[in-house]
């Protein structure tokens, strides 16, 4: 009697368990046909296919919804105050809503690739802890200006879109910008507050019409890989300061119009990897780039050194110009400069020969010697 009913008992529980499987069998069958279809509730956005385990935990966390050839948003009412993960990417839109994005307070990625966005909505500068966006792959013509509200943003993705420019401010506000990679647009130049993007580590503006680089580009202490490859006919020469970039181990210059690389390049000792290849380049000559980076860093040092005749001596004071900031002494567009110990004394903006002031030069507008009587003056009674 007892075993017969412990039997029974057994037999409900495995026919209970199976009921409970076909109801979540069937309960993920409806969720996948509803992703398909683009009808999503709240609990499909959490439960979409492919998400890693540690996200399952934090179902609300994740909001996947690309590659579901979508020309519009759907209207949603859900909450977006969890969400860090917001994944838009391969569908079709042509806009953003300002509402959807005003809503994203605490998203960390957003990425948008591979639609036909025109422009982003100016409520991006509300994702105050955005680090990664991408927006690769659009027909974007520019950015807005309240992309600088994003100051924790690490990673900024703008390859392949039609942006011609990028905002002037930019770099005075993204202080924490890594990477920025704009290959494949029609950029004339990149902004001078490039330069005070003091933590980027990789530069890619490739495949760009860039016709210079810009000025102060010794303050990216942290950069690096630079590549500005397939500028082809525009860029025609690189500015002195490339050399002064201290961690840059990878440098691609090639296929532009390079005719002569700059002696400071015989400075960048971290460099690991160097293409110059697809340029008419005369000095050094394309066989000594080619037989190795030490050889070309030697022939580049050996022409520094004998430039002007300065030798031991022009190599001997060329630390200190770098550390009391001698090369970047140019005035900040809009900006006013601040002068360090120099109160009642006024003193232009000067063009250095090949980007350096010479010690004679500088000890000519010393403000002794500005200030001091002439030693032959005559004396009056």
């Amino acid at each position: 009697m007892f075993l017969l009913s412990y039997l029974s008992n057994a037999s409900f529980l495995v026919l209970c368990l199976c009921i409970s499987e076909v109801e979540k069998l069937g309960n993920m069958r409806e969720m996948g046909e509803k992703r398909r279809h683009g009808h999503l509730n709240h609990a499909g956005f959490a439960g979409g296919h492919g998400l890693h385990d540690h996200e399952e935990k934090n179902k609300e966390q994740k909001l996947d919804m690309s590659g579901m050839s979508m020309d519009t948003l759907p209207h949603l009412t859900m909450s977006f105050g969890q969400v860090t993960i917001l994944d838009l990417s391969n569908n079709n839109l042509e806009s953003i809503p300002e509402s959807i994005i005003a809503r994203l307070l605490n998203v960390v990625v957003l990425d948008v690739r591979s639609n036909q966005l025109k422009s982003l909505p100016n409520s991006i500068g509300c994702l105050s802890k955005l680090k990664v966006l991408n927006v690769s792959g659009n027909l974007i013509e520019s950015l807005p200006n309240t992309i600088e509200e994003c100051r924790a943003l690490e990673e900024l993705h703008a390859n392949f879109n039609e942006l011609t420019k990028l905002p002037d401010t930019l770099g005075f506000e993204l202080h924490s910008l890594r990477k920025l990679s704009v290959n494949s647009n029609k950029l004339a130049h990149l902004p001078f507050s490039t330069s005070h993007m003091t933590a980027l580590r990789a530069l890619d503006a490739r495949l760009n019409c860039l016709r210079s680089l810009p000025d102060g580009l010794e303050n990216l202490i942290n950069l690096e890989t630079l590549n500005v490859s397939q500028n082809f006919q525009f860029l025609r020469e690189l500015p002195y300061a490339v050399g002064l970039l201290v961690s840059l181990r990878e440098l691609d210059v090639s296929y532009n119009s390079i005719a002569a690389l700059p002696d400071s390049m015989g400075c960048l000792t971290k460099l690991v990897r160097f293409s110059a290849v697809g340029n008419p380049l005369v000095s050094p000559p394309m066989d000594v780039v080619e037989q190795s980076l030490d050889a070309m860093r030697a022939y580049l040092t050996a022409r520094m050194n004998a430039a002007d005749g300065g030798g031991k001596k022009k190599k001997a004071w060329l630390p200190k110009l770098v550390k009391y900031s001698t090369f970047t002494a140019r005035m900040t567009p809009g900006r006013t400069r601040v002068h360090e110990n120099t109160e009642g004394l006024l003193m232009s903006d000067y063009r250095s020969l090949n980007g350096i002031a010479s010690p004679r030069f500088l000890t000519m507008l010393s403000p002794r010697r500005l200030f001091s009587p002439r030693r032959n003056s005559p004396k009056h009674c």
